[in-house]
């Protein structure tokens, strides 16, 4: 898996959009400042996590994001996937053909190595991780 800087981003942008909801919409700008990432980056980001139906957007003055959900059923998983990341550390990506059309040597460890990381990351969620660092 090679977690790009769009899923650390997506996650990041969630869950200040999450840390800060107070029941009025966000502007991506706000997000952008308070966590040194390019508007028109997030803009991107946004769109897909809307695709996604992780958030909604709000339109007009005052407009801007508001989870679809809440943070305690959004998992670190479906932020990554929305944004097309891939939680694969297989070179193949399943295709069982890393090795001049054959399953590397390696292609298990990595088959379950991923599932870890999946496991983990579905285990987390925007809550979870508010509240760690609110802990902390």
């Amino acid at each position: 898996m090679q977690l790009t800087t769009k899923g650390r981003y997506a996650i990041t942008a969630m869950l200040d959009l999450a840390a800060n909801n107070a029941g009025k919409p966000i502007t991506l700008d706000f997000i952008s400042q308070r966590q040194n990432i390019s508007l028109s980056y997030l803009e991107q980001l946004f769109a897909k996590l809307r695709r996604a139906n992780l958030v909604k957007s709000v339109r007009g003055p005052g407009g801007g994001y508001l989870l679809n959900t809440q943070a305690k059923n959004i998992s670190l998983t479906q932020i990554i996937e929305a944004v097309d990341e891939n939680i694969d550390l297989r070179r193949c990506k399943g295709m069982n053909a890393c090795n001049n059309g054959k399953q590397c040597i390696s292609h298990q460890l990595w088959c379950d190595v991923s599932k870890q990381i999946r496991t983990f990351l579905n285990s987390k969620t925007l809550q979870m991780v508010i509240d760690n660092h609110e802990g902390q």
